[in-house]
């Protein structure tokens, strides 16, 4: 990946957008395509629609939602200490310990969760597990009127950790899911403005994935694609306590992982594996029995319905503030799909 890549990727990784507030890593996307692209349009729900070619017939649709998990404050109590629930999921016991920042009216506001320490806990307390209702946001205030300058009930939160290296191509960071694949959708489309076309392309970064598909429904129906292509990311078994014979054996750096099942168009599946074999692209295969819980599911089901496939990037780690994946993953996504799509005729008959 070069480095302007990477820096685009760590700026849209930084940028907070818990689900419902996507707008900072709309931003940088929006950024990442302007003057590119032949219509840029964002809709009311807050999807961002990139469009090239728009006056051919056949609509070609890829997405990747930039939205991520977070926390919403609900209730802020007489000495300043703030409560949450979350928007998405992930496990509280990852939440204490961590730095925050609140996306407060004024600008970002820092926080830290808090626990007792460990030398006030009795032997039975170590041993229970964490729950919501014992989590608290401490922004370093004495009372509820002192907090209610800097924040408010409703206002989002994201853990606070920056984009690293790890290695020469492994990075970590929040909310790889799913930037990483919103990202993919950014640079598929710039190299594609460089190229011609027999379809239109149209990259939608799609928002509230984590808490129903929300953005994909509105923008498919929008859209109206023929065909369609969601990039998120998957389930990585090539750490411990990981179980292949349940997931599939998927790894960092083996390449893009693509699926079979009832979300995936037959004809769609082949024609992906065939030209990630021409160009010389290592793929994953995962069995994906039912619908995928992505993107994928809301553009196959939009109005009489999309040829869709998707396409998951190798993570390790989901829903955690230490997300893994590797660049190479994310460089040979971006080519298959590019490369696909160059070449992808006037028409197709995707019935299988």
């Amino acid at each position: 990946m070069n480095k302007n890549s990477e820096a685009f990727l760590c700026e849209l990784l930084e940028a907070p957008s818990p689900s419902g507030f996507e707008g900072p890593a709309a931003g940088v996307f929006r950024k990442r395509l302007e003057g590119r692209m032949d219509e840029l349009i964002g809709d009311v729900h807050g999807n961002t629609i990139a469009v090239l070619n728009p006056k051919a017939k056949f609509k070609f649709m890829i997405s990747g939602h930039i939205d991520e998990i977070g926390l919403m404050i609900t209730h802020i109590d007489d000495k300043g200490y703030i409560y949450t629930d979350q928007i998405g999921g992930m496990d509280p016991a990852l939440l204490t310990g961590q730095r925050v920042k609140v996306m407060g009216g004024d600008g970002p506001v820092f926080g830290v969760i808090g626990r007792k320490a460990i030398h006030q806990m009795k032997p039975d307390d170590r041993k229970k597990n964490v729950e919501m209702e014992n989590i608290w946001v401490d922004i370093g205030v004495d009372s509820r009127k002192e907090a209610e300058k800097y924040v408010a009930v409703g206002d989002p939160i994201v853990i606070d950790v920056a984009c690293r290296r790890l290695s020469a191509d492994k990075i970590v960071s929040r909310a790889m899911d799913d930037k990483a694949g919103a990202f993919v959708v950014a640079e598929v489309m710039r190299a594609l403005s460089r190229r011609p076309l027999k379809i239109s392309v149209i990259g939608v970064a799609t928002v509230q994935e984590e808490i129903g598909l929300r953005g994909a429904i509105t923008s498919a129906y929008r859209v109206h694609p023929d065909a369609g292509i969601a990039i998120d990311v998957g389930f990585a078994s090539d750490h411990p306590e990981t179980d292949p014979k349940k997931m599939g054996e998927v790894k960092l750096g083996g390449g893009p992982n693509l699926h079979r099942g009832a979300n995936v168009n037959l004809v769609l599946e082949k024609e992906l594996a065939k030209t990630a074999k021409q160009v010389g692209i290592p793929v994953q295969v995962t069995a994906s029995p039912r619908g995928t819980g992505t993107d994928a599911n809301a553009i196959q089901l939009s109005r009489g319905g999309a040829a869709t496939a998707l396409i998951s990037i190798p993570l390790r780690y989901m829903h955690t503030p230490v997300e893994v994946l590797s660049m190479k993953d994310l460089d040979a996504c971006v080519k298959l799909l590019t490369e696909f799509l160059a070449a992808h005729p006037a028409g197709r008959d995707y019935r299988p």
